[in-house]
């Protein structure tokens, strides 16, 4: 995602929608651009997204266009999350889709096995390009990546760090600094749940988390267990001890309600309106949550933290994308790849990111913008996480359905319908299932 993770996008879908009513009827249409009888080639591209957003995407337009006035660029916003991905492939399929488009994290291996992408690894190699491979960050391509050949790349990221209410620690009298302790590699996972206890015996949350996959695989992950897949992608977590351990751990502090999923938080009373009234110590969430804390005015009380580990030392954890693709039907290909590479490269991420942006950079000499304004205190962190962390498994993120299916699973497991054998178990069954079809 450009801005946050699917889950939450999704939550603010309608509020979306209406948001962006006036703008999405020029993404109607669909279809490409072409060359007019002067030469110049029109690029026609398209992502959903905040109005904020849209707005700093039409400045890069212009921008853009300044410096090649042989290229005119059209956007073409679609309101929904929730419906983008279906009407991009059926416009991928009747050859009416634009040049350059958005996909998201949970939808890019579907759209890589379409086959409606085009090969980027020799464009990207070449003269012509401002985005080599290797100024990517390598963790972030997941699934965008196959059998050696990138078919699209990550916009940007957002490490899911967990943000903590300094506010909320005090009232349940901790003392300790989450970032502190970081800094001394005294982080461990008990610390972490011991200040959670806290929260809890004090009437408040302890920690908020997104039900989606960034949420489930980078707990097993902090806690050093095992990747879920293994190499040639075969679900393996159901018959891994540790994993079933750290899942069961995981299971309980949900269903003891030391830990809250934020989806299933009721409308007025959601977890950003629960964080910034002080009410939860800790929540997963990526860079955009510096705009809820400003907005609300309460940003001061808040910092970051890395994911606890067993011995205080970080690990990886997931980090949400989307991704920039081409049309591989694209009849301005030149000029479609000029606009690609310019979007991502490290000059057009500052261009997009600075001035209280809410996602941190995926490529190299870029990160300037999250350290700008000097906040979060550690805003570092992001950078760190980043530099470690990984995207969906793609075994997963390849199957349609499967991601959403795999939280269901979890979701019976937070809500005490399941323990942590039976999840894994059902999880394995799907992914057998649905990698057959």
């Amino acid at each position: 995602m450009p801005h946050s993770n699917p889950r939450k996008y999704l939550a603010a879908a309608a509020v979306g929608a209406l948001s962006l009513g006036l703008v999405a009827c020029s993404g109607s249409g669909g279809g490409g651009g072409g060359v007019d009888a002067d030469g110049k080639a029109t690029v026609v591209w398209s992502t959903w997204g905040t109005p904020e957003e849209l707005t700093r995407y039409e400045e890069f337009n212009k921008d853009f266009m300044k410096r090649h006035p042989d290229i005119k660029v059209k956007l073409q916003p679609v309101a929904g999350y929730g419906d983008y991905h279906s009407k991009l492939l059926a416009q991928l399929t009747s050859n009416t889709a634009p040049d350059v488009f958005y996909v998201g994290d949970d939808m890019i291996g579907q759209f890589v096995d379409s086959k409606r992408l085009m090969p980027l690894t020799e464009l990207m190699e070449s003269d012509a390009s401002k985005t080599k491979p290797d100024d990517f960050f390598p963790g972030l391509f997941g699934a965008a990546e196959k059998g050696g050949e990138i078919y699209a790349a990550p916009n940007d990221s957002n490490p899911d760090a967990l943000w903590y209410d300094k506010e909320a620690l005090k009232t349940a009298g901790i003392t300790e600094d989450p970032a502190t302790l970081a800094e001394n590699g005294e982080w461990t996972t008990d610390k972490f749940l011991e200040m959670n206890q806290k929260l809890h015996d004090a009437g408040l949350t302890g920690s908020m988390y997104w039900n989606y996959w960034a949420t489930h695989w980078s707990w097993l992950s902090s806690q050093g267990v095992d990747a879920p897949y293994d190499d040639s992608g075969e679900f393996v977590a159901h018959e891994n001890p540790d994993a079933v351990a750290a899942v069961e751990q995981f299971g309980e502090l949900f269903q003891n309600g030391t830990f809250v999923v934020a989806d299933t938080l009721p409308d007025g009373a959601g977890a950003d309106s629960v964080f910034v009234t002080h009410k939860a110590g800790f929540f997963a969430q990526g860079r955009y949550t510096i705009g809820t804390l400003t907005s609300a005015g309460v940003q001061d009380s808040y910092d970051i933290v890395h994911w606890p580990t067993p011995d205080g030392e970080p690990a990886p954890t997931g980090v949400a994308t989307s991704f920039l693709a081409i049309n591989g039907k694209t009849e301005v290909k030149d000029a479609a790849f000029t606009f690609w590479t310019e979007f991502l490269s490290a000059e057009g991420q500052k261009f997009r990111l600075q001035g209280g942006g809410n996602a941190v950079p995926s490529i190299k000499g870029a990160d300037e913008v999250v350290l700008e304004d000097d906040y979060p205190a550690h805003a570092q962190t992001f950078l760190d996480m980043r530099d470690i962390g990984f995207e969906d498994y793609p075994a997963e993120a390849r199957v349609p359905g499967l991601p959403v299916a795999v939280s269901e699973e979890f979701q019976k497991l937070y809500e005490g319908k399941a323990d942590a054998q039976q999840t894994l178990d059902a999880i394995a069954a799907l992914v057998e299932d649905r990698s057959e079809k």
